[in-house]
């Protein structure tokens, strides 16, 4: 079972390469990223872009671009077309975002003619945070996608983040469904839908995890604060995953986690037709290397392939 960031490649070494698809691949930190995982031997990489630049960049770097496989694509919103097309078409297993507007990134894995969303699928954000002062990682949702999802978006988001657990070794993770309350009030909406989701586990609509809530953070992450309050659960105090009721509070978690409290994380978008990565242009070498380390692990989950 994955504990810490670090073990994410633990498993991935050795088994056949999954491939990953780089689009506008002309980022320094991607590039840097990129290179250590092919150095580790978790992928084979294809970056589709200025390939001018990326040979510059890489060189300055001390990286050799020959580990690459370089296809070039000078406009960014082509490039990024490209390699949703490749990824789609099964040229690669994982898709991730370099030099490019997130935005223009998300459309074009939306895009209904060659995109990589199936219909009738929601389009989610993950992420996996490591603590300095928890005793294990935390899986989260959604911080970056959905602004105000609806029950059936919770749901989905729910399932997406039990894969990753799963794909991270957690055979039956412990969900939290996050409101500011441990008990329903029907004036706070997020109450009522985690309570619903919660009895929807338990009558075996959603597999896979022991899921609670509604839960405030304090109990989903602090056994004391249960004690004290007299909620006895599973799930308080050791949730694996939290789920939470709307993008501002995912948001303000994941901002809180990374630069207050110096967490560190990988990051990947969940329910498109193959993993893709997405981190902030700003992210750091480190924390595009386990995203791209999660993304590959997830994949080769999904493909059914053992990370043993």
């Amino acid at each position: 079972m994955v504990k810490k960031l670090s073990q994410l490649v633990e498993g991935l070494q050795g088994k056949e390469l999954g491939t990953l698809v780089v689009a506008a691949g002309e980022d320094p930190h991607t590039i840097e990223a990129v290179n250590r995982a092919v150095d580790e031997k978790i992928v084979k990489a294809i970056l589709v872009g200025d390939s001018d630049k990326v040979k510059e960049i890489a060189e300055a770097h001390n990286i050799d671009p020959s580990k690459f496989s370089l296809i070039d694509v000078k406009d960014k919103k082509e490039a990024v077309k490209r390699a949703v097309s490749m990824v789609r078409s099964g040229e690669g297993d994982v898709l991730m975002k370099g030099l490019v507007d997130t935005a223009v990134y998300m459309r074009a894995i939306l895009n209904k003619e060659w995109g990589l969303l199936p219909e009738g699928r929601v389009l989610s954000h993950v992420t996996v945070v490591e603590f300095p002062s928890f005793h294990k990682l935390l899986i989260v949702s959604d911080v970056a996608v959905i602004i105000q999802p609806d029950i059936n978006q919770k749901v989905a988001m729910l399932n997406y983040c039990i894969e990753v657990a799963h794909a991270l070794g957690i055979e039956q993770p412990k969900a939290a469904i996050i409101s500011a309350i441990e008990k329903v009030n029907p004036k706070m909406p997020s109450s009522v839908d985690a309570a619903i989701i919660a009895k929807m586990a338990e009558r075996g609509q959603i597999k896979g995890a022991i899921v609670d809530g509604p839960l405030a953070l304090d109990l989903a992450v602090d056994k004391e604060s249960a004690e004290i309050k007299g909620v006895k659960s599973p799930v308080v105090g050791d949730a694996d995953i939290l789920i939470f009721p709307n993008i501002e509070t995912g948001n303000v978690f994941f901002k809180t986690a990374t630069k207050i409290c110096k967490g560190n994380i990988a990051a990947m978008v969940a329910g498109a037709m193959r993993p893709a990565v997405l981190t902030s242009r700003g992210d750091s070498e480190e924390s595009k290397f386990y995203s791209i380390a999660l993304a590959i692990r997830v994949a080769l989950y999904q493909q059914g392939k053992s990370l043993s």
